[in-house]
């Protein structure tokens, strides 16, 4: 395993020393393909689901490259390998197992694939999460699952809709990489984000729901 940090270090940084010790471990308590890294001094700390044991040694040399820009934060150009880890990571979704589902999120997914992306976007896994304001919905690549927040549950449908389209655009247009950074709002995502009917008073409304459970929407659109 530490030969896929050093390879990667040496990548990136052709020129310098490597001067830090370093560990890398396999977890389970990671969702399907997520991963972190954390410094003390000049230790680094790897973690990553127990899934990238399988996969190729370059695409984690590109995943360990860009957990090393962010923890060292110096900018840097792409790698190969860092544009085979984000080639991968779009296209995952392919092969994961779609296992989980729910009639209310099944309906409200419908409704919006068919009036905004002519039904041609492929249904991944649909979950409730909690009752939480400070994150409405989520999308995980990894593991190709929508999770929406509870609070919506008995909310009127266009309300659902709104969050579930959001959390569709992430499905659909992935993320940018640009100076070593993953961009997941891009231009074009709020350009389709702002096609939503009734876009302003349907925010209007999240808001007054949100404030019911301690927020505003300005406060959470970062889901």
């Amino acid at each position: 395993m530490s030969e896929i940090i050093k390879e990667a270090f040496q990548q990136l940084y052709p020129e310098k020393e490597l001067r830090y010790s370093f560990s890398l471990k396999y977890s389970r308590k990671f969702k399907p393909y997520n991963a972190n890294v954390k410094r003390y001094g000049n230790s680094l700390m790897f973690n990553l689901s127990k899934e990238w044991k399988k996969i190729s040694k370059e695409i984690q040399i590109g995943l360990v490259q860009e957990l090393l820009i962010k923890i060292l934060k110096e900018k840097n150009n792409k790698t190969i390998n860092m544009e085979l880890y984000n080639l991968f990571m779009k296209n995952v979704y392919v092969a994961v197992p779609k296992t989980k589902s729910d009639d209310i999120l099944e309906e409200s997914f419908d409704r919006v694939n068919e009036s905004y992306f002519s039904g041609m976007l492929d249904k991944p896994n649909l979950q409730w999460g909690n009752d939480s304001t400070s994150k409405l919905g989520s999308y995980e690549y990894g593991s190709d699952t929508i999770t929406i927040s509870t609070i919506f549950k008995n909310e009127q449908k266009e309300l659902l809709d709104y969050v579930m389209y959001h959390e569709m655009l992430h499905k659909k247009f992935k993320f940018e990489s640009k100076n070593g950074r993953n961009l997941h709002h891009s231009n074009e995502f709020k350009k389709r984000e702002a096609k939503f009917e009734n876009r302003e008073l349907v925010e209007k409304e999240i808001s007054k729901l949100a404030r019911k459970h301690r927020f505003g929407l300005r406060a959470i659109l970062n889901f």
